[in-house]
């Protein structure tokens, strides 16, 4: 893999930004939005219940680290989509371009944004509510590289699935982090969903993330083993999405596709 096209792609976000600060807005806005709201509703429930439960670490904990997974898939794919609302995604390939550089360029670019979003996440949490992650700190960067991971996944098989289907389908793409919290267990054990949803999590590297930090919050044990086999499922399904996203580009190519986009039709 050469650097110097990841590097292009890289400067071409950058001047994306630039050019246009309002792009920026939804790094700060919604993720402003969701530590407030949830914030406060953690106070309330820290207010009126006498459980012995931290909610404001276990709420506001949960809440950044899925916002956080959500905006490296929802980054890399809004990425991938300016390409394909510019007309953008034939030109470039028609340069030597290749593939693993433009999603390398792609993922970069996507973490690098999440950063800030994650930024403005503990200057809010921190400080104003209270959130402490000294229970988490010997394990947040394996927690972070599973969620970065499974984030990147997503977000190349999202590009894929816009690739496959055109760009009106970018639609079946943002609900995505939403279907899947359920089953991701953010909020809540596993043990409270049915069989069937269980066996799903299994499979999601999130879920093993939540269950680990639940676990150190309320003083039990951390578990390394589930957590490490969660950053290889995440490695695994970055593999499989590459290999979809490269499958998918190669049909089409092959059929046409590419030069028949249109935003007002799927494919």
């Amino acid at each position: 893999m050469r650097p110097r096209p990841v590097a292009a792609i890289l400067l071409r976000q950058w001047y994306l930004l630039r050019g246009s600060p309002v792009r920026a807005l939804p790094m700060f806005a919604w993720v402003g939005i969701d530590i407030v709201l949830w914030g406060f509703i953690s106070r309330y429930l820290d207010s009126v219940t006498g459980a012995g439960i931290n909610f404001t670490a276990v709420f506001l904990g949960a809440v950044l680290l899925w916002d956080l997974c959500g905006r490296v898939m929802q980054g890399l794919t809004t990425a991938f989509l300016e390409d394909v609302w510019s007309r953008n995604f034939l030109n470039l390939f028609a340069s030597p371009l290749r593939i693993p550089e433009y999603v390398t360029g792609l993922v970069i670019a996507s973490i690098a944004t999440s950063m800030i979003g994650l930024a403005v996440m503990l200057v809010l949490a921190v400080p104003v509510f209270g959130l402490s992650f000294l229970a988490l700190v010997a394990h947040l960067g394996l927690f972070l590289l599973v969620l970065y991971g499974f984030g990147v996944a997503l977000g190349i098989l999202a590009s894929a699935m816009v690739l496959r289907f055109g760009p009106a389908s970018e639609w079946l793409v943002w609900p995505i982090p939403a279907l899947l919290s359920p089953f991701c267990a953010v909020f809540y054990p596993l043990t409270v969903l049915p069989a069937w949803m269980r066996g799903a999590a299994w499979l999601l590297p999130p879920s093993y993330v939540f269950e680990g930090m639940r676990a150190l919050l309320q003083g039990r044990p951390f578990a390394l083993l589930p957590a490490l086999y969660a950053l290889a499922l995440a490695a695994l399904e970055i593999v499989l999405a590459g290999y979809c996203f490269v499958r998918v580009y190669r049909r089409a190519v092959r059929t046409g596709l590419l030069a028949r986009y249109s935003a007002e039709t799927v494919s």
